[in-house]
């Protein structure tokens, strides 16, 4: 027999509201009653997951009911020690609310935590203090499973990877993580911007859509509302549409729950069209639409070609430590971020197959892995998987520092610290897709420059000449929990062996939530009398917060011709006698004269997938990525005795591969280049950019860099003088023979390409 149980006075739900200030919450409980009668609410709360004991005095809350749903707003002090909640000190506690109408009890728990996460004009900050968002990009990235992590452990797990790291806030791209994920954040002091499921066009009229978005952003407040972590919120990803609905919308959001703040999406109309409305802080890659190369309106270091001419500051502008984005900020009076800054290509590592244990094949690495076999690149992957790797962890930090060093920047998004194996497959983490490290970068050093506190140094130039001056600022970016009393700041240029050339100290106050400006460190680089990259470090005395920067210094000096050594610019029947006779030939063709056989130069890494925006820019009309990655040679090859160099680029390379097109070697299958560029996983060509051959007596070597650009640079008429230094040495004895007919057919015949065909995108790039 069924009984139907009796309906009893119950709470069916409490918000949270919290007051920093006044050390106070405001507690908003729903009571259902089956009856009008008076009643009693007893409020108690004790601190939950820290060391600091409190139990906050209980307190007594006479009501009065009526028949059906009940709306009591309680006020709650919390006490003047009141612990508070902060990506410092996440101090959580536990409320215990008792409904009682004397025959009758209910209990509910919630967990809280009392903080302030605000905004200050262009900057954000928790319980009054400045803070930094150093952000990861989330998307939903669970290969085991194919569903996000249910359980708080398992979220805590991936939060102290992504904190090991520095990372302080996640961005979840277009969903609503499980609550785990919210229970696990207000314990590891994360901040969260969970997004609505959307990613298109918010249009007045479109009824299902305005309805959907209503009823849940509503769900999401009232289900996460609570917790701490769940500080901001957003509409969407690249929301297109009517901008005057979408502001409507972040408006009446506003007005219904003021815990958190919110943007009406994450790079709306790809920043075209500015800040809308009234949102609170303003995600995006540009505060207006682009109208020039000068990048000035950018508020991250690196684009597709075909959202960017050239691919934004790192690839279109000479290497400097100086630019900032404080042109960008212009006009702007909420916080900016960074929208999914870096998405720097790295080639994958194919031992990740074997961690695919679960629901889902790792097909996509299956067919990178047959394609590079078919190229004969694939007994190279784990060199080629470490050099991308490394240049792109070079890239990220100087994306992740150009946000550091602009004075009242809001933060970065980076996409990603992991890769995204789904949308073609985008391979931009640094970790792989199970959140493991690839082993490029351990995140110690990456935490160097992404941190609460982060020293920095401000200068014109990697590259440098031995008559010159170095000349770098010294800034400390500083948004930890408060001011800092006097520090000890040292400074030392030192060279490859560890003898400091110049040190300098200071002793100055860093103060909380700012750009701290410490001084200027000039030396003089005469001593230098050698080809060498000198180290600037910088530390803060007593602190685990350090940085270092490479540099390179040469020594001033004009081309050294060679009589032995003869340059020509094109492979003819003058340069094949010469050949014939026993020369050394110095081959530096023209660009012109080998674009069907060779690719454009670059210098970053190529951008999130090169298929999809191939695709994106033949549609619009526009200049495609030239898709390379970096470089790999040897760096004890005698090529590089007065040109040093890691395996992988790094800012010396900058201006010789932008004049650069790398050469397709894809017939020479067994054949490795003494300089080869790393082609992405779409294309997989063999390049190269120096590499020789012998051709009966006679010596060969092609640079297919136009050398004669770049002789302003130091690191350009280094290079030349390295080479033909190298090729008038004993070393220069090339392994590999190649033939006059071989050699025309090398720099002649069709290439044979891998079709590619694009990934849809949602947004439109016009």
């Amino acid at each position: 027999m069924y009984i139907e149980a009796k309906p009893i006075n119950h709470i069916t739900d409490i918000q949270i509201s919290p007051n920093y200030q006044t050390k106070c919450i405001s507690a908003k409980v729903k009571i259902y009653s089956t009856q009008n009668e008076k009643a009693q609410i007893f409020l108690s709360a004790e601190a939950r997951n820290t060391k600091n004991k409190h139990n906050v005095k209980k307190q007594t809350y006479p009501i009065t009911l009526h028949k059906g749903i009940n709306n009591i707003e309680l006020s709650y002090y919390l006490g003047k020690d009141a612990l508070s909640w902060s990506e410092f000190d996440p101090e959580l506690y536990r409320l215990t609310a008792i409904l009682s109408t004397g025959t009758e009890q209910d209990t509910s728990i919630t967990n809280f935590g009392l903080r302030e996460f605000k905004t200050n004009k262009n900057q954000f900050t928790i319980n009054g203090i400045k803070t930094f968002l150093r952000g990861k990009h989330d998307a939903c990235v669970f290969p085991l499973t194919g569903y996000p992590a249910t359980e708080a452990e398992e979220w805590r797990k991936i939060f102290k990877i992504a904190k090991s790291y520095g990372i302080n806030h996640y961005r979840f791209h277009t969903w609503t993580p499980p609550e785990a994920a919210f229970e696990a954040a207000d314990i590891e002091g994360i901040y969260l911007q969970p997004e609505l499921p959307i990613w298109g066009s918010v249009n007045t009229g479109n009824e299902p859509l305005l309805s959907y978005i209503k009823e849940t952003s509503q769900e999401i407040l009232k289900s996460y509302g609570n917790h701490p972590s769940f500080v901001m919120m957003a509409l969407g990803n690249e929301l297109s549409g009517d901008s005057i609905v979408i502001a409507h919308i972040v408006e009446n959001l506003q007005q219904q729950d003021s815990r958190i703040l919110y943007s009406s999406g994450s790079n709306n109309f790809l920043g075209n069209k500015g800040r809308i409305g009234k949102e609170d802080f303003f995600v995006t890659c540009r505060t207006r639409q682009s109208t020039d190369s000068t990048y000035a309106r950018n508020v991250r270091a690196s684009f597709s070609f075909a959202d960017e001419f050239d691919g934004g500051y790192i690839n279109g502008m000479y290497p400097s430590t100086r630019r900032t984005y404080t042109q960008a900020l212009s006009g702007c009076t909420v916080p900016i971020i960074g929208h999914e800054t870096g998405q720097f290509q790295i080639l994958p590592d194919f031992k990740e197959i074997n961690k695919y244990t679960g629901i889902l094949r790792p097909a996509n690495l299956e067919i990178f892995k047959q394609r590079l076999a078919q190229n004969n690149l694939l007994k190279q992957i784990e060199d080629l998987h470490f050099a991308s790797g490394k240049f792109a962890a070079i890239c990220y930090r100087e994306d992740i520092e150009m946000a550091l060093r602009t004075p009242e920047f809001g933060g970065f998004q980076m996409l990603d610290l992991q890769d995204f194996p789904g949308q073609g497959t985008a391979l931009v983490g640094l970790l792989d897709a199970f959140m493991e490290s690839k082993g490029i970068i351990e995140p110690f050093e990456f935490s160097q420059f992404c941190n609460r506190v982060v020293p920095l140094a401000l200068f014109d130039k990697y590259c440098w000449n031995n008559d010159e001056v170095f000349l770098s600022t010294i800034k400390i970016s500083n948004y930890a929990e408060k001011t800092v009393g006097k520090q000890t700041i040292n400074a030392y240029l030192s060279n490859d062996s560890g003898d400091t050339i110049a040190k300098q100290q200071w002793y100055t106050q860093l103060q909380n939530g700012k750009l701290n400006h410490i001084g200027e460190f000039e030396v003089s680089l005469k001593s230098v009398k050698k080809s060498t990259n000198l180290t600037l470090s910088i530390s803060i005395e007593g602190t685990p917060y350090q940085n270092k920067y490479k540099i390179w210094v040469y020594p001033k000096r004009n081309i050294l011709r060679k009589q032995n050594i003869t340059i020509c610019r094109k492979i003819d029947k003058q340069m094949f006698n010469l050949l014939k006779e026993g020369r050394k030939i110095l081959l530096l063709p023209d660009s012109k004269e080998i674009e069907k056989v060779s690719v454009g130069g670059m210098f970053s890494p190529d951008y999130w997938n090169f298929s999809m925006f191939k695709s994106i820019s033949e549609s619009l009309n526009r200049t495609v990525s030239p898709g390379t990655l970096s470089i790999l040679t040897d760096p004890s090859h005698p090529l590089f005795l007065d040109f040093p160099t890691e395996s992988h680029s790094n800012w010396q390379w900058w201006s010789i591969l932008k004049n650069s097109r790398p050469i397709i070697l894809n017939n020479l299958k067994n054949y490795i280049p003494l300089v080869q560029v790393i082609d992405n996983i779409e294309r997989n060509h063999k390049l190269g950019l120096i590499f020789e051959f012998q051709m009966g007596k006679g010596k060969l070597l092609i640079c297919s860099c136009n050398l004669d650009n770049i002789m302003d640079k130091p690191e350009g008429s280094q290079l030349y003088n390295s080479i033909l230094e190298y090729m008038d040495s004993p070393h220069f004895s090339p392994h590999v023979q190649i033939s006059e007919p071989e050699l025309f057919n090398l720099f002649n015949s069709e290439i044979k390409n891998t079709e590619i065909k694009g990934v849809k995108n949602i947004t439109s790039y016009e």
